[in-house]
């Protein structure tokens, strides 16, 4: 996809979007409701971001203290980061996206599918598979010494 129209379709089509069903909601509920809504929507969802984000946050510790790489985990915080952006944008649709990818299970397994389509990573290994693996982690033990000793 051309990147220009790309570009054209996030700045200038969402909010209009946005705007076309705030006028709608707001002609059926009224103004200061859907005002109402927006800011409980943005505070909501800045409170459930905060919530998901130490709790990502306590992952990339723990995967660090086992001497893992937390390479999902950071990935999850940039996807947290962008839900707190378009909870905070006012609208219902980026509000539905932010939440969508709130719910744990359902981002971990969208990060995932959006990684294997992009060719980033392999299909996820099962944790039989995993425990397999770190049963076959071999030490290579060895001796060195360097060209600069031996003059």
């Amino acid at each position: 996809m051309n990147p220009l129209l790309l570009f054209l379709l996030l700045f200038v089509g969402v909010p209009l979007v946005e705007l076309y069903f705030l006028i709608k909601v707001g002609s059926q509920i009224g103004a200061f409701p859907t005002i109402f809504l927006t800011i409980f929507t943005a505070l909501l969802g800045g409170w459930m971001v905060r919530a998901q984000g130490f709790s990502t946050f306590s992952r990339v510790r723990g995967s660090m203290d086992r001497g893992e790489v937390p390479a999902f985990e950071m990935m999850e915080g940039a996807v947290l980061l962008v839900c707190g952006f378009l909870l905070l944008l006012p609208g219902f649709i980026t509000d539905v996206v932010g939440f969508v990818f709130l719910v744990p299970p359902l981002r971990r397994w969208l990060l995932a599918l959006g990684l294997q389509q992009g060719g980033v990573m392999g299909p996820v290994a099962s944790s039989r598979d995993e425990s397999n693996r770190s049963q076959e982690r071999r030490v290579i033990e060895g001796e060195f010494e360097r060209e600069e000793d031996k003059k």
